[in-house]
């Protein structure tokens, strides 16, 4: 008789862990049912269990990725400086495994679909986030609208991650400059989203 380990991932969960894995070390090509099963150390007929087809598992992913960075963003504003948690939570968007998503999504409509929905309702959230923090600071003469300003800072930390696989640094740090200054300048809670 063997006793379940309390902390041991189930198997959907060890097989879209491998999946993640070889889409960040080889690409989303190379996830094969029979790659995802033996990096996740099970038999490939489970892989099919859980997901009836690929593109099941690759939505799953998806979702996953998806719901881990909409958890991060929602907390932004009770964070004690919300637009630096804003901007550490868009640059560590696993930008690598985000790529390939999109390249994927080249292929297959059913991620493309996933990726723009999700999308939509991540740039609400950051338009909501971004008005409340320059309302809250009373900024009425700022050069730019939430909706500008949540869409540069996803934007360039977007290019950035991108540009930085690539080892194409020219720009950065004066780039990274400007945010550093424009974060520093407006960075404060909103008192009324402040945890008690």
């Amino acid at each position: 008789m063997t006793v379940n380990e309390p902390n041991k991932p189930s198997s959907r969960a060890q097989l879209l862990k491998a999946a993640e894995d070889l889409m960040r070390e080889s690409g989303y090509a190379a996830v094969t049912s029979r790659r995802v099963a033996a990096k996740a150390g099970l038999k490939p007929q489970l892989v099919h269990y859980y997901f009836r087809t690929m593109d099941d598992l690759f939505v799953a992913l998806y979702r996953q990725f998806a719901e881990d960075l909409l958890q991060k963003q929602q907390a932004i504003l009770h964070a004690d400086k919300p637009l630096r948690e804003m901007w550490r939570v868009t640059t560590g968007a696993r930008g690598a495994l985000l790529t390939e998503f999109l390249a994927l999504a080249n292929h297959r409509k059913v991620i493309q679909k996933e990726i723009a929905e999700f999308g939509h309702q991540f740039r609400r959230s950051q338009i909501e986030i971004m008005g409340a923090i320059l309302e809250h600071k009373g900024v009425r003469d700022f050069p730019w609208s939430p909706q500008f300003a949540a869409l540069l800072l996803n934007s360039l930390a977007r290019g950035l991650a991108v540009e930085s696989e690539f080892d194409i640094t020219g720009g950065h740090a004066e780039a990274l400059a400007v945010v550093e200054q424009f974060i520093e300048q407006f960075d404060e809670a909103p008192e009324e989203t402040r945890p008690a």
